[in-house]
């Protein structure tokens, strides 16, 4: 909703004024995590300083061209002034399988999918791609408290309905999604996704997609990225 406009040369529809928002649900943070057989940085600010010291010897996965994960790397190489190569893959899932078997070096995957991994051993975790640590994971840093200042990118789910539904509606489906975010089964059920509850208003929403969109539309033209 806030990346399409700017991936896609010809899209059939505009995120933004085709679609009225009514919430924003829940974020779930990406995760930094590395192959720790093949990365020895334990932590973002030596991950920078080895990457530095050997451009282009490094590669990261993602679940695709244009998606949060790859928008990651791109706002992390960027901000960190480093060359690391993107591989992107049909998915997550075999993304973090090459991960795991070391085909690639590093990956910001989705909390939910890569704490299993971390909690196991597989992966090592460097830090949380949001603004504060994830309730989640609470023992580990942000990406910005770990070593890169001013880093963040907040992957989100949120509720839309088409332009132009009466203001009633969306306020009576406002009231209601974030009344359910409330009941005790439903933030059992977040947490072990590893989402972390949000429930704005209407105009919240509106004012986070358009600052989103600025942002996000500046990094993709700068980087030259497309979801091909």
């Amino acid at each position: 909703m806030v990346t399409n406009r700017h991936l896609y040369p010809k899209l059939s529809y505009d995120p933004i004024k085709d679609f009225a928002p009514v919430t924003q649900l829940a974020v779930v943070p990406n995760v930094l995590v590395v192959n720790p057989t093949r990365v020895q940085a334990r932590n973002v600010a030596e991950l920078i300083a080895a990457a530095k010291a050997k451009p282009r010897t490094m590669a990261y996965a993602s679940a695709g061209n244009g998606t949060s994960i790859h928008l990651a790397g791109e706002l992390f190489t960027a901000m960190a002034g480093v060359d690391i190569l993107h591989v992107p893959y049909r998915g997550s899932s075999p993304a973090v399988t090459d991960l795991i078997g070391g085909q690639v070096d590093m990956m910001f995957d989705s909390i939910s999918s890569a704490r299993p991994h971390v909690q196991s051993g597989k992966l090592r975790a460097l830090g949380v791609t949001t603004a504060k640590r994830s309730p989640a994971m609470p023992e580990l840093p942000t990406i910005a408290e770990a070593g890169l200042k001013g880093y963040e990118l907040v992957p989100w789910f949120g509720v839309f309905v088409p332009a132009g539904t009466p203001p009633d509606i969306v306020q009576t489906l406002q009231r209601a999604l974030v009344s359910a975010m409330q009941r005790t089964e439903v933030k059992a059920r977040f947490f072990v996704l590893g989402a972390e509850p949000i429930g704005s208003t209407p105009e919240a929403f509106a004012q986070t997609l358009q600052n989103e969109s600025a942002a996000w539309g500046k990094l993709i033209r700068e980087r030259g990225i497309r979801a091909d």
